[in-house]
């Protein structure tokens, strides 16, 4: 009887084995799709524009001899404010290096070129008719800046820094009433300085309907920089019969704010 059980319950284990095998399998889960970890580290192009003006400004004479005293009596302004402001447009170039990618911070260099429409001609009479022009232009601005920054995954915020050059034009002349010498003298070339500032840069995603090409490294940014050049000297000695020099003193430093668009390889 005992045998006849245990031989029972063997073949109902061997038929209950034999249907399960038929059965369909279940089918395993497809792996996650890992999702793209953006990084800043990547050479990059682009262009900006935006509204530039200069900050000190003030344009100061005095006369080189005591016979000159025009300045003194008040047929000269010894100091004159000429501001400056008009459009600025250019290019840039760069490298950033994210430690982390994803959330860090993020170092680079980056150069830029632009011009800038800055001119001002400001003519003054004074008490005793003597006519004084001043005039001074610069058409391009260009820095060589670090940059350090933090990003938090697509939006950069970052300080820069670092050399700025420009093409500066200054000019002055003194007309005075007939019998008196007049006095001419001008200045071109490229000054030097420094430029620092700070701003934020936003990465497109690759489906936003801004993103015309649909690329994973365009960035949009905004940004300030304050640019010093330092103060130029322009000698403006006696021209025809007359005798003696007066020296005027021109400021070059501002402020720009300025929007850009920049294409990243290596994303």
């Amino acid at each position: 009887m005992n045998k006849l059980i245990v031989s029972a319950a063997a073949f109902a284990t061997l038929t209950a084995a034999a249907s399960a095998a038929d059965l369909p399998r279940r089918a395993l889960p497809p792996a996650p799709i890992p999702v793209p970890i953006f990084t800043w580290t990547g050479t990059y192009f682009g262009v900006n524009a935006g509204y530039i003006t200069t900050t000190q400004d003030t344009v100061r004479t005095a006369g080189v001899f005591p016979g000159n005293d025009g300045v003194r009596i008040g047929n000269r302004p010894a100091a004159l404010p000429l501001p400056q402001d008009g459009f600025t447009g250019g290019g840039q170039l760069g490298y950033n290096y994210q430690f982390t990618p994803g959330s860090g911070f993020v170092v680079g260099v980056e150069t830029d070129a632009s011009y800038t429409d800055l001119n001002r001609t400001r003519r003054v009479v004074g008490q005793f008719g003597g006519i004084s022009t001043y005039r001074q232009a610069g058409d391009f601005l260009g820095t060589v800046r670090g940059r350090v920054g933090y990003a938090f995954d697509r939006v950069l915020v970052y300080g820069t820094g670092g050399f700025a050059y420009a093409s500066v034009k200054d000019r002055a002349a003194f007309q005075t009433p007939a019998g008196e010498p007049t006095f001419f003298g001008n200045r071109s070339r490229i000054d030097t300085g420094y430029a620092a500032g700070g701003g934020i840069e936003y990465a497109l995603p690759s489906d936003s309907f801004v993103n015309v090409v649909h690329a994973n490294a365009i960035t949009v940014k905004a940004e300030a920089l304050y640019y010093n050049l330092g103060n130029s000297t322009v000698l403006l000695p006696a021209i025809g019969r007359g005798q003696g020099a007066y020296v005027t003193r021109f400021q070059n430093e501002g402020v720009l704010g300025r929007v850009g668009l920049n294409y990243k390889f290596g994303s």
